[in-house]
């Protein structure tokens, strides 16, 4: 395993937060930005500067967990099978509608809101003997409000305190630094998807980057993975 550099610290720094309850700041896989976890969503807000009890991402990294959060939509079940692999194959962030006729898991609550949950899907290989020892973890953008998600672990160390580690990339095998000509990287796209299926886009970001705007991404999606609408 590579050795960290001074922007950030080794893999066994970042578990050992994870496990005490703290968060750390965690890379992603081009062309997405950094993001902060916690096994606990408290700790995610306050590493941001945010209240308590502001709405956070849940995580769906971990295969258990995502079935179980599957089994708490309100979604047909060909919709079902979408935002499966929007989360696994398009790592989006997703906003699903919750069902009336199943009470969720208790851990899914900080990431609801008006009947909503939002689900972040990242799952990177990499990243994994960070995460799976979590199976519930929840997740927000790299960033201070107002500003934009940080895009390297030396942006990411300027912005959080000293208190929250930014793991480093070089740390994890597998892993290269970005090509000189790649793309900027960005915060997930995030798509809204209905009960019957139907996609539309929330918020832009690196997946429809591609594309000519979040619109035409969805209208891709919606060929791949959905109905036409």
């Amino acid at each position: 395993m590579s050795a960290p550099s001074a922007d950030g610290v080794d893999v066994d720094v970042a578990r050992s937060h994870l496990a005490e309850g703290r968060a750390v700041v965690l890379p992603n896989p081009a062309p997405l930005t950094y993001v902060v976890a916690a096994t606990t969503p408290y700790a995610v807000n306050r590493a941001k500067g945010r209240p308590d009890g502001q709405p956070v991402a849940l995580w769906t990294h971990h295969p258990r967990t995502t079935d179980l959060v599957l089994r708490s939509l309100d979604l047909s079940p060909p919709a079902v099978g979408t935002a499966r692999r929007l989360l696994t194959d398009e790592r989006v962030t997703l906003l699903a509608p919750l069902s009336r006729d199943h009470t969720p898991p208790a851990w899914l609550a900080p990431a609801c809101h008006e009947g909503w949950t939002l689900l972040f899907g990242a799952r990177w290989g990499p990243l994994r003997a960070v995460l799976d020892a979590h199976p519930v973890l929840y997740v927000s953008s790299a960033n201070r409000t107002g500003h934009p998600p940080a895009a390297t672990a030396a942006r990411a160390r300027a912005v959080f305190p000293g208190d929250v580690p930014v793991l480093d990339p070089a740390a994890l095998p597998g892993t290269a630094p970005d090509a000189a000509d790649a793309p900027p990287r960005a915060a997930t796209t995030t798509i809204r998807l209905h009960p019957d299926g139907h996609m539309e886009p929330h918020r832009s970001g690196a997946q429809d980057r591609p594309y000519a705007d979040a619109t035409a991404y969805v209208d891709h999606l919606r060929a791949a993975y959905g109905p036409a609408r």
